[in-house]
């Protein structure tokens, strides 16, 4: 039986009022949907070009503005 998704955990609403799934949700799921998923673990592999090298790209972005 699956379990409920804990919010802060499995998820969280992003500014837009989005439910964003957490990197610990995609891990337990076990592998990429194809989405373009913000928090992928699995470098959107199933992600079709060209937008996969943008996801890439903009995650890149993203990490070296932290």
């Amino acid at each position: 039986m699956k379990q409920p998704l804990v919010e802060k955990i499995d998820f969280y609403y992003n500014e837009q009022g989005y439910m964003v799934f957490t990197e610990k949700f995609h891990l337990d799921r076990g592998y990429c949907c194809g989405n373009g998923c913000r928090h992928c673990p699995y470098d959107f592999e199933k992600v079709p070009e060209p937008k996969r090298t943008l996801l890439l790209a903009n995650r890149k972005r993203r990490e070296e503005d932290k």
